[in-house]
This record gives C-alpha cells, sequence and structure tokens, in this order.
C-alpha cells in the first residue's frame, strides 16, 4: 500500500492522510482537526471504496460559503496522488 499525507487549504482540517492500496482501493484516511463527528464518518465511508469515485462524488462540496470544504479537499487530495503514481 502506498500512503499520502495532504496539507487542506481553507478548511478547518490540518492534514488528510490515506493509503491507495495494490487493488487501488482506498485505505485508512484520517484527518487531523476539523469536525470530528464529520470527519470520522466520511473516513468511514470511503474505506475500500475507488478514489476515482470518491473525487467524483465529494468534488465542489462546499462548507459555509468557503469555496471548499473537507470533503472537497479529500477529493483534491485523491487527484494529487492519482496523477503522482
Amino acid at each position: 500500500m502506498k500512503n499520502y499525507s495532504f496539507t487542506p487549504k481553507g478548511v478547518c482540517s490540518k492534514l488528510i492522510t490515506f493509503g491507495i492500496d495494490e487493488e487501488g482501493r482506498l485505505r485508512n484516511v484520517k484527518f487531523t482537526s476539523g469536525c470530528p463527528g464529520n470527519l470520522a464518518a466520511i473516513s468511514k465511508l470511503v474505506e475500500g471504496a475507488n478514489p476515482n469515485d470518491i473525487i467524483r462524488i465529494l468534488k465542489g462540496n462546499d462548507c459555509a460559503g468557503r469555496g471548499t470544504s473537507c470533503a472537497d479537499q479529500l477529493a483534491i487530495a485523491l487527484e494529487a496522488a492519482l496523477a503522482e503514481a
């Protein structure tokens, strides 16, 4: 499994870490800081998912008019990870 770390911008979360396993599935998504209940739920919901599906679902999600959200930042992090692979 390849592990990634991403510093989000414009949101309360300070760090997003995750892995993509050999089968291309998302694993161990963790947010540092932010809304603990919501971010723990997102982490559980995306476990084992295809990163491209998660990007499609979460990209552009807005939090309080910020133009982004922790979910959107996860989508951006996944795009960067896939581009790197």
